[in-house]
C-alpha cells in the first residue's frame, strides 16, 4: 500500500479522506448527514424544499473532492497543495460568515474551522520541508 511521502501530503490526504467519507454518507444516508449538521430530516421538511437535493449535490462535490485530495497526496503533488490553502482559507471565511451572519445554522462554524485549520496545517507542512530542504542545500520540488 502506498502512502504519503511528506507531512503536507499527510495533511491532504487525511483530509481528503474525511472529505470523502462525509461525502459518501450523505450520498448513502442523507438524513444521517442532514442530523450531523441539525438540519431537519427530509420527513420534515415542507413541500418544494430542496434540501435533500443540495445535499446529494454536496455530498457527491465532497466525495469527488476527497478523492482528488487523496490522489494529490499519493503522488506528492506540492503544487496543488498550495493551490488549496487559500481556497480553504476562502472557504472557512464564507463558512464562518454564513453562519455568524445567520444565513447558516452555526455548525457551519465547525465546518469553517475544518476547513481553516486544514488550510493553516497544509500551509505549516509546506513551510517547514521548504525550509528542510534549503537547509539541505536541495532544490525546491514545488512543481512536480
Amino acid at each position: 500500500m502506498r502512502l504519503p511521502r511528506s507531512a503536507s501530503g499527510w495533511t491532504m490526504a487525511v483530509f481528503g479522506v474525511l472529505a470523502a467519507a462525509l461525502g459518501a454518507v450523505g450520498l448513502v444516508s442523507p438524513t444521517a448527514q442532514l442530523s450531523l449538521l441539525r438540519l431537519a430530516a427530509p420527513g420534515e421538511r415542507a413541500a418544494g424544499d430542496f434540501t435533500p437535493a443540495f445535499m446529494t449535490a454536496s455530498s457527491m462535490a465532497a466525495l469527488n473532492m476527497g478523492v482528488y485530495y487523496v490522489l494529490a497526496a499519493l503522488a506528492d503533488w506540492r503544487a496543488f497543495f498550495r493551490w488549496t490553502v487559500p481556497f480553504r482559507l476562502l472557504t472557512c471565511t464564507v463558512f464562518t460568515v454564513a453562519a455568524l451572519g445567520g444565513r447558516a445554522p452555526d455548525v457551519f462554524v465547525g465546518v469553517g474551522l475544518w476547513e481553516g485549520a486544514g488550510a493553516v496545517a497544509t500551509a505549516v507542512a509546506l513551510r517547514y520541508e521548504r525550509r528542510r530542504r534549503a537547509q539541505e542545500g536541495a532544490a525546491p520540488v514545488g512543481d512536480r
